[in-house]
């Protein structure tokens, strides 16, 4: 119920140009409110150290940044008498997730906390890439508003744990490490679970604070991801070959590991439009459009050989509508074809026997 009412706070007011999705001023005045009066992190609950940040302490801090905008960009989302609350709340929270950066030998966090107790005695000692590499954005907002770095500190010291990690062989990130010995226990280097948010917090970092490392670091990983990760010809929309696949392969070697993607990897082409190379997003957004448009929706996970669901659920997840969204707003793409997307009707046949939609 907390993490429901937290979350509500940002769906009032999203906003596009020129009209209101939702922007609904008194809901959301209500919905923060609701939450100053009723939600409390004093609580004998062991959460996911990623999934509180990303959901519970990004929501508190959205929220206050949006209550105390001056511009108010989405319509007036002022609160009366406002002091604060939803900031002191993240600070809250962000203190009870500290522990999980204490007594590890690497520096990476534990993947949970008690947000009363600390790290349960029997915790996991194993955690993702993603998960402790996907902190920065909301621990270092954090920090910057409360003029305290050590939130910042904390979270930088884990990516850079991580980063140091890297195969000196092909530069790639395995996706399951144990936090006390640094060994790599998943192997797979990819874009999907485990490893996909790793990437995009590093430049959305860089773009948010303006850090050259967290450039450089992604800089790096991209060229990587590039050489090893990717198959298919060299450009997107012609020549002879198959259009470019990203596929999961050992980070050490860079040999092929299995045949799927995962529904996760749709946040690429939106990284690769915040980097410029919008052409490769078209392309790669085209492919997992095709499979949309086969199924009605992204299966959790895609087998591109068997051309067919390995995994047939859809959990509701937001990468292919975020990669859409900026594609839609990229400049580069001419206001009068945006999302028709300027792709060869060869490619886009080539997309479609792919996927087995021909």
């Amino acid at each position: 119920m907390t993490l429901f009412l937290v979350e509500s706070l940002i769906n009032f007011t999203l906003k596009r140009k020129g009209s209101v999705v939702m922007g609904n001023s008194s809901e959301f005045q209500k919905a923060v409110k609701l939450v100053i009066d009723t939600v409390s992190f004093d609580k004998d609950s062991t959460v996911q150290v990623f999934e509180a940040t990303i959901r519970v302490l990004g929501s508190l801090l959205s929220a206050h940044i949006i209550i105390t905008d001056t511009k108010q960009p989405f319509g007036d989302m002022t609160i009366k008498d406002y002091d604060n609350e939803l900031l002191h709340m993240a600070h809250d929270l962000a203190v009870r997730l500290l522990p999980a950066f204490e007594n590890t030998k690497t520096g990476i966090p534990y993947p949970r906390v008690n947000l009363k107790k600390g790290v349960p005695p029997d915790s996991n000692n194993e955690t993702c890439t993603a998960g402790a590499g996907s902190l920065l954005v909301e621990f270092g907002i954090l920090s910057r508003l409360l003029g305290d770095s050590t939130f910042e500190w904390v979270a930088r010291r884990a990516v850079k744990a991580l980063w140091n990690l890297r195969s000196n062989n092909t530069g790639l990130l395995g996706n399951v490490v144990n936090i006390q010995t640094g060994h790599w226990v998943g192997k797979q280097s990819g874009l999907g679970a485990g490893s996909d948010s790793f990437y995009e917090y590093l430049l959305k970092s860089y773009i948010l604070f303006g850090e050259k490392e967290d450039l450089e670091m992604f800089n790096d990983a991209y060229r990587n991801i590039q050489n090893h990760l990717r198959r298919g010809r060299e450009a997107c929309n012609e020549g002879e070959g198959d259009p470019p696949l990203y596929v999961n392969v050992n980070m050490f070697t860079g040999q092929l590991m299995n045949t799927w993607i995962d529904s996760l990897q749709a946040f690429f082409p939106g990284l690769q439009v915040l980097i410029g190379d919008v052409e490769d997003a078209i392309c790669l957004h085209a492919f997992y459009y095709a499979i949309w448009k086969r199924y009605g929706a992204l299966p959790e996970r895609y087998n591109w050989q068997l051309q067919a669901p390995d995994v047939p659920f859809y959990p509701l997840r937001p990468e292919l509508v975020e990669s859409t969204y900026l594609l839609y707003q990229c400049n580069r793409v001419p206001d009068e074809r945006r999302y028709l997307l300027p792709l060869k009707s060869n490619y886009m046949r080539q997309i479609d026997r792919m996927v087995g939609l021909i």
